[in-house]
């Protein structure tokens, strides 16, 4: 060996290879060999305080915390039982609902648009009286020509 001193030992006690990139745990602190820096690869007895999971809730997929000693299966399965915000009815909720009821459109809306004349609820489209045929007073007006027919009787 030309430069014993560069370098350091793997700390794995079955490995002790000179290794001139050591590598240092963030855990325990101690210096390994790419072969050996994973927690699993020199049984880390400090990896608890890095190697943290948050389980996530299978239904709302919501992160659950989990206290140090706790199990996390029995904490999800809490969560599950008493704060879980999970609705199925929910998945399944329609947000185009509103038909419009002209003969042969089967266009839906988010909102409901109401004929002030005949009630009908309609898509764009088909919202103006003048645009359904609507049969909910002799003139289709709209509120501004209401009132400007209002304001010449007088």
């Amino acid at each position: 060996m030309e430069l014993p001193w560069l370098g350091e030992h793997c700390s794995e006690r079955t490995c002790k290879q000179l290794d001139f990139l050591p590598l240092k745990c963030d855990a325990c602190g101690e210096v390994f060999c790419k072969d050996h820096i994973r927690y699993d690869d020199h049984k880390c007895s400090s990896a608890y305080k890095k190697n943290v999971q948050v389980p996530v809730c299978p239904l709302c997929h919501t992160p659950i915390p989990v206290q140090k000693g706790e199990i996390p299966d029995i904490v999800v399965g809490a969560h599950i039982d008493k704060d879980c915000k999970y609705n199925p009815a929910q998945q399944k909720q329609k947000i185009f609902t509103n038909k419009c009821v002209k003969p042969g459109c089967k266009r839906k809306e988010m909102m409901k648009l109401v004929c002030e004349q005949c009630g009908g609820s309609f898509c764009i489209k088909h919202r103006h009286p003048l645009d359904h045929d609507c049969k909910g007073s002799s003139q289709p007006i709209s509120k501004a020509g209401q009132t400007y027919i209002d304001c010449s009787v007088q």
